[in-house]
């Protein structure tokens, strides 16, 4: 996701609400990672995701992490659910948000679904305590 790869004021925008949101190392991890085949998605989410819908300013950071985590666990993705927990550290979203967010997925999405993704953002804390710890 090389910054110049696209001049757009939206890349622009959403490259600075994806660091913003998910910090600088997971961005340029991201980035080294990044190849021709999929650097066009990488370019469209950050456009859109982060360009278009992440920097409204309708919502606050806080809220749309709280949205976006439940929307995850209820569609059982669970890659995604770890690395938005992880970004609550940025978001403001606490611990007690995200739970609150997972007894909805519950009721909404299903025990299985909200299950799996207590025990994904379980992890994702004790990791983040870890790293704080270190």
């Amino acid at each position: 996701m090389n910054e110049t790869a696209s001049s757009s004021e939206r890349y622009r925008q959403g490259m600075a609400t994806r660091r913003a949101v998910l910090g600088d190392a997971h961005v340029e991890r991201a980035a080294a990672a990044s190849t021709e085949f999929d650097r066009p998605f990488q370019e469209l989410i950050t456009e859109a995701a982060w360009g278009h819908v992440w920097s409204r300013p309708a919502l606050t950071k806080r809220e749309r992490s709280i949205i976006t985590i439940a929307l995850l666990a209820a569609l059982g993705q669970d890659d995604e659910v770890a690395m938005h927990v992880r970004a609550t550290a940025n978001t403001g979203a606490t611990r007690e948000d995200i739970c609150e967010a997972l007894l909805h997925v519950a009721i909404y999405a299903g025990v299985p679904a909200a299950n799996h993704a207590i025990k994904i953002a379980k992890q994702a804390f004790e990791e983040m305590d870890a790293e704080k710890a270190a």
